[in-house]
């Protein structure tokens, strides 16, 4: 499984490296579905199925999205680890922070 460190800020958004939304969003949608100690982001494949928009946040193409609906009641803002799984082809980010 391929590991990433996302930044998740005050106001719910999640902030993806470029090289991680081009890889597994290239359509730039994706459903955000809460799982016990995670949020799984499921890619989707166009704008007729509807899902939550990333949008570019800089010239190097990283992405933002705005998840908070997704996210538990006082979640703390912060690094997440996130972890690509091919079996079920959605990125597994832990909603617990890592610590500084």
């Amino acid at each position: 499984m391929e590991k990433w460190l996302l930044e998740l800020t005050a106001q719910g958004y999640l902030h993806l490296p470029a090289p991680l939304a081009q890889r597994y969003f290239p359509a730039d949608l994706l459903v955000a579905l809460p799982r016990s100690d995670e949020v799984w982001l499921v890619p989707l494949r166009g704008p007729a199925a509807g899902g939550l928009l990333l949008k570019q946040r800089n010239a190097r193409g990283d992405r933002s999205v705005l998840i908070w609906e997704a996210l538990p009641p006082h979640a703390l803002p912060g690094t997440r680890h996130a972890v690509w799984d091919n079996d079920r082809g959605v990125l597994r980010v832990a909603l617990q922070p890592e610590p500084e």
